[in-house]
This record gives C-alpha cells, sequence and structure tokens, in this order.
C-alpha cells in the first residue's frame, strides 16, 4: 500500500496507462481494444467486503486497485492551468492530461517548453509531466450537433422551412441513420460513434483521442460548456465524473437537457466553488500562453450531487471518490469536500456576490471599488438584492434548512457584497474583461439564474432582468464594433 496517499499500489496500472498496452499474458489472451485494461475498469459498486457498511463507512473505504487515475482538464485558462500545476505538485501525481481546444495552443506546446508555469509570491515555479489531447472540432447550428458530412441548417432552409426548423429535420434524420447503424454493429464491438473524422490528415490529428475518461475537470467558462462537453461526450459513461469549476449556477441543468437527456446515462457530478485568484498577465499571455499568477490564495469548495442507485440509495461512484480525494490532497488548492446542501448555500451566496459586482462593474467600466460610498448605485444594488433575496429564500431545496431566512436576508446579502467590494476593490471583475474584448459573458447564469428561479416561483425579477439584458446588449454591441472595425493609419492625408 502506497503509504503517501493511502490507496492501493496503482504504479502498475498507471504504467499500462503510459504505454497503451497490457502485459504479455493478457495480450495473448485479449483483443486488440482491450489491451487498455485500465481504461475500461469494472465500476461495479462496492467489493464484496464493503457490503453492509455504513454511508460514512463506505465513503473511506479503499478504492479497488484498478481504479483509473488519469484526470483530465479542459478549459486551460488561468484556474485550469493553476489546477494542474498544483495537481503535478503532490505527492504520488495522478496523470494529467490537457485538452486544448484549439490546435495554436497544441502547436505551441509542442514548440514550446512543455510545461505550465505559476507565479507565486514572485517566484516562478514550472512544472512539466502532462499529456495533451487536441478537442475535436463539432458543429452546432441552433443547438443541434451536425455531423460530418451533413448539410449546414442554412443550406437547407427554404422560404418554408426556418433554418432552427431545418437544424432538427437534419438531428432527426442523424438518428435515424445512427440507428440504423447501431442495428447493423457486431455486439462484440467496442467503437462508438465520434462527432469528428479522424484520420483526415489535418493538423493536429495525432492529438485526437477516443479513449474513454473517467475523471474530468471543466474549467471553462459557462457559455462554453456546452460546446467543450459536446466534442468529448462520446467518451464519457456513467461511471466517470465530471467536476465543474466555474462560476454562475444551471450550467449542469443545461448539460442534462442538451447533452445527456437521459438519467441512466449520465455521468456523475461535482461542482466546486473557487476562491483563489488568477490571472495572465497580457504581456505574458503570447509569449507563454502557459503561463499564470497565482495572485490570491483561497479554497475549493467541492460537493458531489446526489445520485441514487436501483435500490434509490444515494452512491458515490468509486471515480468521484478518487477524484475529490485527490482534488483535496494538494495543499494549494485547499480545497474540502461538502454536503450538497451547504455547498448549495455557499454557491448562493458567491451568486449573490457576482449578481451584484460583476454585472454593475461591466456597465460602469470600473473595478470593483467604483461601487463603494455611492449612495446612487446603492440604490440599485438594494432592489437588486430583495429580488435575489426573495427568490433564494423561495426555493424549495431550502425549505427544511435552518437559519435560510438570515443567511440569505437583504441586510446580511448587502453586506457581504459591500464586504467583497471592498476587500477586491482593485480587481477588475471577469464579466467586465469579458464585455470589453466583445466576449459572451456568463450573465446569463449568473443574474439569469435567478430570473429564471424567479418565473418558476412566481417572482418577477424586473431589475434583474433588466441589467442582464443592458449587459448582454452592451457586450454585443462592442463585440460587432471590434468585429466590424477597419484599421487606418493615422497619418495626415491631407498634407499642405
Amino acid at each position: 500500500m502506497d503509504s503517501q496517499s493511502g490507496y492501493r499500489p496503482f504504479r502498475d496500472a498507471s504504467a499500462r496507462e503510459e504505454r497503451g498496452q497490457a502485459n504479455t499474458s493478457q495480450a495473448q489472451h485479449e483483443p486488440a481494444h482491450q489491451q487498455r485494461q485500465d481504461e475500461r475498469t469494472d465500476y461495479g459498486g462496492f467489493r464484496s467486503d464493503e457490503e453492509g457498511l455504513s454511508a460514512m463507512d463506505r465513503q473511506y473505504a479503499k478504492p479497488t486497485a484498478d481504479l483509473p487515475r488519469r484526470i483530465h482538464i479542459i478549459g486551460t485558462g488561468s484556474i485550469g492551468k493553476l489546477v494542474a500545476h498544483s495537481l503535478r505538485g503532490i505527492a504520488n501525481p495522478p496523470p494529467i492530461t490537457l485538452i486544448f481546444h484549439r490546435y495554436r495552443l497544441l502547436k505551441a506546446w509542442e514548440e514550446g517548453k512543455k510545461q505550465i508555469t505559476i507565479q507565486d509570491d514572485g517566484y516562478d515555479v514550472p512544472r512539466e509531466g502532462f499529456d495533451v489531447e487536441l478537442m475535436p472540432e463539432v458543429r452546432r447550428e441552433h443547438r443541434v450537433e451536425l455531423r460530418d458530412g451533413t448539410p449546414s441548417a442554412y443550406d437547407v432552409a427554404t422560404d418554408d422551412v426556418r433554418p432552427h426548423e431545418a437544424a432538427k429535420m437534419l438531428a432527426q434524420q442523424q438518428q435515424q441513420s445512427e440507428g440504423q447503424a447501431e442495428q447493423q454493429q457486431d455486439e462484440s464491438s467496442t467503437s462508438t460513434y465520434a462527432p469528428f473524422r479522424s484520420g483526415t490528415g489535418g493538423p493536429g490529428d495525432h492529438a485526437i483521442s477516443t479513449d474513454p475518461i473517467h475523471n474530468l475537470i471543466v474549467s471553462t467558462k459557462g457559455p462554453l460548456t456546452i460546446p467543450a462537453l459536446s466534442a468529448i461526450k462520446h467518451r464519457l459513461t456513467p461511471k466517470s465524473t465530471i467536476c465543474f469549476l466555474q462560476n454562475g449556477m444551471g450550467i449542469v441543468d443545461d448539460v442534462n437537457k442538451q447533452l445527456f437527456p437521459n438519467p441512466a446515462e449520465r455521468p456523475n457530478y461535482m461542482q466546486g466553488i473557487i476562491t483563489h485568484g488568477a490571472n495572465v498577465p497580457p504581456q505574458k499571455a503570447e509569449e507563454d500562453p502557459f503561463y499564470a499568477v497565482h495572485a490570491g490564495h483561497g479554497t475549493i469548495a467541492l460537493g458531489l450531487m446526489p445520485r441514487e442507485d436501483v435500490q434509490g440509495n444515494e452512491k458515490w461512484a468509486p471515480s468521484s471518490r478518487y477524484l475529490l480525494r485527490t482534488l483535496t490532497r494538494s495543499p494549494v488548492l485547499c480545497a474540502v469536500g461538502f454536503t450538497p446542501t451547504e455547498l448549495l448555500q455557499q454557491q448562493l451566496e458567491k451568486l449573490v456576490a457576482n449578481c451584484i459586482l460583476n454585472p454593475l462593474t461591466s456597465l460602469l467600466d470600473n473595478r470593483n471599488g467604483a461601487l463603494l460610498y455611492n449612495f446612487p448605485l446603492t440604490r440599485t444594488m438594494r432592489l437588486m438584492i430583495a429580488e435575489i433575496s426573495h427568490v433564494i429564500r423561495s426555493l424549495p431545496e431550502l425549505q427544511n434548512v435552518p437559519n435560510v431566512s438570515t443567511r440569505f436576508s437583504p441586510e446580511r446579502l448587502e453586506t457581504l457584497c459591500v464586504s467583497i467590494a471592498d476587500k477586491t476593490k482593485d480587481n477588475v471583475s471577469s464579466m467586465l474583461a469579458d464585455v470589453r474584448a466583445g466576449k459572451k459573458t456568463e450573465i446569463e447564469y449568473i443574474n439569469g439564474y435567478i430570473v429564471r428561479r424567479g418565473e418558476e416561483l412566481g417572482v418577477k425579477c424586473v431589475v434583474n432582468y433588466a441589467i442582464m439584458q443592458t449587459v448582454i446588449g452592451k457586450a454585443a454591441m462592442i463585440g460587432r464594433d471590434r468585429r466590424g472595425e477597419v484599421p487606418v493609419e493615422e497619418r495626415n492625408l491631407n498634407p499642405d
């Protein structure tokens, strides 16, 4: 047993995972598609010696020896780099695979130092030993994923058939063709449908993988989550675990609705609230895209979303337990596990601060401290907080939780927002940075979540809705200006 991690030895399984082959005796009796047995581990519940244990005993029970250790990370922004860098720094680190969404990043990695550098307290700490993959391209039109060779919905659309209707027709045709292909497929085949064509000789094809993903950390922006997971959903199974380290709420609901509508086929979910501050200096972004500054030390609150087995009992998947244990082993991340109810309340507290600070600073185009000592802005904050407090205290999932009325009262939420604004008065919010760049913001998962939950409860959040639409409009306006601007050389065109 490994004395440092408390797990059974994984080194043999990890070595097979790195080499992509089984030992000689296995290779003689197994087909080629089964030679990476450690990547297709049978998770069939707990071991026989764990039957009859309590939930607490099962939580701390030792996992099986053939549990896959590799962790994939999608989203290589400042938070993604910090998490990957921290996990490689623990004792007996797990294999880490970075999934790039652009070929430009893959090329920069292969031509560069192949390491991630984090600046902490003024010192640069480089770490290497990462594997990389390239995310395959997936075409999505009107929330419909189109396979290669399928015409565009805009080409199919006519005067009588609108583009979104054409997209639905194409989706139905794809489902019919996939159903026919499954009937003709041999039962012993393990190939799965992939929404891209591999081996076409395009740049980066060598880095595209179809191997199963057992442990996945998602640190992308909220609006980019669906497109990112669409490209790799065929690699996820009900035994996989996805950890979401993102701002906002309601992302998991969209993932279930658009990608995993069948509960039996959904992976396991873990949500995290990260308070670490990390950024990429503009002067370093082009020079080294794998460099970030750990500007503020914080914590990560983690919680597993409940999942019931066939008997109706809540159960943790082995991959969920492993991923939670691994994240909590890092002293830099300072991750702690919480119950789902407590994590939900912490998520809502952070959501309230984001609902106030992010959109107002984006509209004012100023730092967080601009919201302080300004009574007209305080009035706006109080109107928004009044709606947010009403919605949160009316949520059905918090009705039997004690002290909710006090914890989410308008007075306490206002104190919370003002305190955070004062502590981060020199910071530029992430939403303001996105608006300045003309990018799509996360406001639909922040204020938009409050508006949607309010509609379900019969509460009209008109102030938050107006603020949200104004931010969306400003970001769209700046984006059009940036895409349509024409460079003009600054010189005197009418010399004397």
